[in-house]
């Protein structure tokens, strides 16, 4: 007899085509089905996990959430003795942090099964090559050629890169987030950046940024901090094709501090079938998958032997190969349970500071103050 999961990830090809895909041969090989469902990007980086995990077996989250799930109880642990042996072999090859950002209270609560950063994207035939250092994306957006994802939150990624990069995020349990001159630099620079990209891209996402540097007719050539999204970096995928490198770095630090995303695989604990949800969970997130048909059918992988792989680099233009440093020096955001509260207002707080031209004083005072007070949530 058939059995039917439902699964709940977000809507672009990058998030749900290849999980459809492996669905597909899922129930071939097990006889069970699994129908995926999709939210719009902003409501997966915000809609409540415990309300999806009452309907969906299977939740694609991100890391920021762990620590408000744990405390919620509402998803199962997937760390259990008798899957010891393909955990172990998903941390070896795990890509920087994605594993380690989803363990909390000492469990593992998803697989990463897609791993991404702020990389910088460029355009060829627009640019003869990636940006290596600040001071040239300065002067390319001095000629009206680069763009930057400004909507919440994604505005508070790239100050959180710019802060990290320059040392300035050095503990995310508090009691500040923001600590000494770095991040007032990091504001600086992100204030001269916002003032010379057009303004829409204060309301526009990662996915709208692309689609719009995608066009042929469209002037962006660079986009120095953004989520790496590797369909714009296949042939065909888009009428101009986007290429992907390592972040500009400031005063030739290495390319260290990147915010991290990517997503993880989770399973239901208020759902009866987490045992067969856990099964497809380890199968989507293990090598053979993600080196296969989950790159294949237009994934991200999360698997560092995909990343490596080079059939899968030579279908994404090297996406992989050359964003991988960027990767693995990536930065971990605050996971408490009461941080994606502080997300949105302190996103909210950034875009007003930028909008008015306001200094670097008053804001990180507001974002320390709300960061203080979001760890009361958990305590």
């Amino acid at each position: 007899m058939m059995l039917t999961l439902h699964g709940m990830t977000w809507d672009h090809p990058r998030g749900y085509d290849p999980l459809v895909a492996c669905a597909q041969q899922w129930k071939a090989r097990t006889q069970v089905d699994i129908v995926w469902h999709r939210r719009s990007l902003q409501d997966f980086e915000s809609f409540p996990v415990q309300e999806l995990a009452r309907q969906f077996d299977l939740i694609v989250i991100d890391h920021p959430h762990v620590g408000q799930i744990t405390q919620e109880h509402c998803l199962a642990p997937l760390d259990e003795p008798q899957r010891q042996a393909d955990l172990n072999a998903i941390a070896r090859d795990a890509v920087g942090a994605s594993l380690q950002s989803y363990q909390w209270d000492g469990r593992i609560w998803a697989l990463p099964i897609d791993a991404a950063t702020q990389v910088q994207a460029w355009i060829p035939g627009r640019l003869a090559q990636p940006l290596r250092d600040w001071d040239d994306v300065m002067t390319l957006a001095k000629q009206g050629a680069v763009a930057c994802p400004l909507r919440p939150p994604h505005s508070l990624m790239v100050l959180y890169t710019l802060s990290a990069h320059l040392g300035g995020l050095t503990s995310v349990t508090g009691p500040e987030l923001f600590s000494g001159d770095a991040p007032h630099e990091a504001y600086e620079r992100l204030r001269e950046l916002a003032a010379l990209v057009p303004a829409d891209n204060f309301g526009m996402d990662p996915i709208a940024v692309f689609e719009e540097a995608a066009t042929p007719q469209s002037r962006v050539a660079c986009v120095p901090l953004i989520y790496g999204y590797v369909n714009y970096a296949i042939e065909g995928f888009r009428e101009q094709r986007i290429a992907f490198a390592d972040i500009p770095v400031i005063a030739g630090r290495a390319p260290r501090g990147s915010a991290l995303g990517g997503t993880g695989i989770a399973v239901s604990a208020l759902r009866e079938h987490a045992v067969q949800a856990a099964d497809f969970a380890y199968w989507v997130a293990g090598e053979t998958t993600q080196r296969t048909l989950y790159t294949a059918a237009g994934g991200q992988a999360g698997h560092g032997k995909a990343w490596e792989d080079t059939a899968v680099n030579a279908a994404t233009g090297d996406f992989y190969r050359a964003t991988r440093a960027t990767l693995d020096g990536a930065w971990v955001r605050p996971r408490h349970n009461g941080y994606m509260a502080f997300q949105h207002a302190a996103s909210v707080r950034l875009n007003q500071a930028l909008a008015a031209g306001e200094t670097s004083a008053g804001l990180l005072h507001d974002l320390n103050r709300l960061f203080r007070d979001s760890l009361t949530v958990s305590a």
